[in-house]
């Protein structure tokens, strides 16, 4: 007899949950109170990419004025990016959608409410009960907000509206400068916003290698990108046509103007209104419990992707899911929670994998340091980018590959094959064996792997790398 799962969300852990499940022979229904994608693809990663390839390309015909091209009177159509962005969208929702229907998963368009461990309320257009053998969340999260004075004023905005701004804004305040508020910056400062991003940190990007997040910094500040650290919003106040922010830092205030102010401190995990109270679901800190396999303390229903909040990620989130439902039906999952790469895609980009030089350090691990600057890689140097960087943290004794990190062009397509050599616990010394196609970013790793023992060959010995 066929095991009946219900999915509660259709965002990427939810959706590549039913199917997994489906392709493991299971019964399954999804249930989403809005778009099927969730936020990733329609508010999140995939519009904010569209938007991004675009000031990109912007970016890049302004620079390759130097480098024999000439381009007369380029400009921006806001509404013509607007309707490509919603198309690529549109476009993935459909497929989602198809896909779901061609792996025989029924949909459910409504608000899910749990009634205990194997019944699910839909509330709905109509209101219908599902009973399940299996229950997976996958609920997602939504904007964190800060509550200060004035928060709630017309131009204050989330990120869901700041992909939407009826045109460029000539000012724009970000708060937070985290990964969400870096690319909004690398954005609307390539179309010719004067952005100023307010971050209460003494540096932007915690969670991302230092030597990283220190050049992503300064590529942002030589886009005119101005940044306020240690410095904490206390208060919004409307002006005429603008708004202006009260920021305090070094014991004074200031007041900072923009046309908008974008709260981007974070996101927290989406678990209101559900039922996991009157069910008895574990909660700590906002978050789902969950243990190794994604199981929550009740028996046959799991949490995975944001509502955990183990790692607020589009892509942990449908490796979660593929885990939970492959482990609740019987099998055996492989899932590496070490080994889950985070982009971040500025101009250029960065990404990473592992530990970084900090976290290494921190848990007393023996480990030694590859860098390799991009500015001696042909390719780079092609793309205009002369400030990359390729860092790999390695095991001192194994050689075994505990993180990478990289800034520069394509650097989240890159990181892929460290994080696959990780996956395999390969050795710098496998790296370097691998022969990397040239002229190529790549070849960047395999110099970086060559640098933990002092032998890459396209970057003088003992020359500092800053």
């Amino acid at each position: 007899m066929k095991k009946k799962v219900i999915i509660v969300g259709g965002g990427p852990g939810g959706y590549v949950a039913a199917i997994r499940a489906a392709q493991l022979g299971a019964e399954v229904h999804i249930i989403e109170k809005e778009k099927m994608g969730g936020t990733c693809l329609n508010v999140g990663c995939i519009p904010t990419k569209a938007l991004l390839h675009t000031a990109k390309l912007y970016h890049a015909v302004q620079e390759e004025a130097n480098n024999g091209l000439r381009v007369q009177g380029i400009s921006l159509d806001w509404s013509a990016l607007m309707a490509r962005k919603d198309t690529i969208v549109n476009r993935l929702v459909q497929g989602v959608k198809g896909l779901l229907k061609a792996h025989g998963v029924k949909t459910h368009s409504g608000r899910a409410v749990l009634q205990d461990a194997h019944k699910v309320q839909v509330v709905g257009e109509r209101t219908v009960t599902l009973d399940a053998d299996i229950i997976v969340l996958a609920s997602g999260s939504v904007p964190s907000k800060i509550p200060v004075p004035g928060a709630n004023s017309a131009g204050v905005i989330d990120s869901t509206a700041a992909l939407s701004l009826p045109k460029v804004p000539k000012s724009l305040i970000i708060v937070g400068g985290g990964v969400i508020g870096t690319e909004f910056a690398s954005l609307y400062s390539s179309f010719g916003t004067k952005v100023t991003i307010v971050e209460m940190l003494p540096e932007i990007l915690p969670m991302v290698d230092r030597q990283i997040a220190k050049r992503v910094k300064e590529k942002l500040t030589e886009c005119s990108i101005n940044f306020m650290l240690e410095a904490g919003l206390k208060e919004i106040l409307p002006t005429s046509n603008q708004l202006s922010a009260v920021v305090q830092t070094a014991g004074k205030n200031y007041e900072v103007a923009g046309e908008y102010i974008l709260m981007a401190t974070g996101r927290k995990a989406n678990v209101h209104n559900m039922g996991l109270e009157e069910v008895g679901i574990q909660t700590e800190r906002g978050r789902i419990v969950v243990n190794e396999y994604f199981a929550t303390n009740i028996p046959h229903i799991y949490a995975i992707g944001d509502c955990n909040g183990q790692m607020m990620l589009a892509h942990a989130a449908s490796a979660q899911g593929v885990a939970a439902v492959e482990y609740a039906l019987g099998h055996r999952p492989l899932y590496n929670p070490n080994v889950i790469p985070s982009c971040i895609y500025t101009i250029p980009e960065a990404a990473g994998v592992g530990l970084t030089e900090d976290e290494a350090a921190a848990q007393g691990i023996s480990y030694k340091v590859g860098l390799f600057p991009l500015m001696a890689n042909g390719k780079s140097l092609i793309e205009g980018c002369e400030s990359g960087l390729i860092k790999l943290i390695v095991a001192e004794k194994s050689g075994e590959i505990l993180g990478g990190h990289i800034f520069g062009p394509r650097a989240t397509d890159l990181i892929g094959e460290i994080a696959l050599a990780m996956n395999l616990e390969a050795t710098v010394d496998e790296v370097i064996a691998t022969i990397h196609a040239h002229p190529t970013m790549s070849e960047g790793i395999a110099e970086a792997a060559l640098s933990v023992s002092g032998n890459a060959i396209h970057w003088p010995p003992g020359a500092k790398i800053l």
